[in-house]
């Protein structure tokens, strides 16, 4: 398998145990663990955390609205300029996470090169 399917899988895997324990941002230490142990190459380290956190985040966020008709994703779709429309929402929560995953796995292979040169 190639290094990105497995960045990929390993920070799904790694966000959803993270997920269970800690805070929303426990996703940034998913991608930055993996993009500091597999490094990537180019703006596969930003883009393969970005699409996998995208994913889970939009998957989870489904599932849990789906749970309760959607009630409280349409609430939170009135009070944000989205027209009350939840789908909208869960899309927009998933590029948030993305975003910040995927900006924490640049900063982890940024530290993965810092550490290899001074070594």
């Amino acid at each position: 398998m190639s290094k990105n399917i497995i960045n990929f899988i390993l920070t799904i895997i790694l966000a959803f145990l993270c997920s269970l324990f800690l805070p929303w941002w426990s996703v940034m230490v998913a991608a930055f663990a993996t993009a500091l142990f597999i490094p990537l190459k180019k703006a596969a380290v930003f883009f393969v955390p970005f699409l996998a956190i995208l994913l889970f985040w939009s998957v989870y966020s489904f599932i849990l609205s789906n749970g309760n008709d959607y009630t409280l994703a349409q609430r939170i779709a009135v009070l944000l300029p989205l027209g009350g429309n939840p789908f909208i929402l869960i899309i927009l929560t998933g590029l948030v996470g993305g975003l910040a995953s995927g900006i924490s796995a640049v900063f982890g292979k940024q530290l993965g090169l810092v550490l290899s040169a001074k070594s």
